[in-house]
């Protein structure tokens, strides 16, 4: 038996993040990470013929937060990798509810 999604179950699970001090979140008060968008877009993105098709490219942002999370926890690439894998086949699942 699933256990339907409530209305505020996402704001939930972000406030107790917040309350295991999430050092994203604690990162994110003191820096813009959106000054980082041209620098980091005028390096990693290449002009490349979107009618050729293909998955769109992940935002050059949530890699760099992704980076710098994997620095902070000292994780491997291929648990970094898995771990964004598992997180996203979650909420994949949740979305079933």
């Amino acid at each position: 038996m699933s256990k339907s999604r409530g209305l505020f179950d996402e704001q939930i699970r972000l406030e107790k993040l917040s309350k295991k001090q999430d050092p994203l979140e604690k990162l994110s008060s003191h820096i813009d990470f959106e000054y980082f968008r041209k620098p980091l877009e005028r390096v990693l993105v290449k002009d490349v013929e979107k009618s050729k098709g293909g998955r769109p490219a992940y935002d050059v942002v949530l890699m760099f937060k992704i980076l710098i999370l994997q620095r902070y926890y000292n994780v491997s690439d291929d648990a970094m990798e898995y771990a964004i894998l598992d997180r996203l086949s979650f909420m994949r699942f949740r979305s079933w509810d």
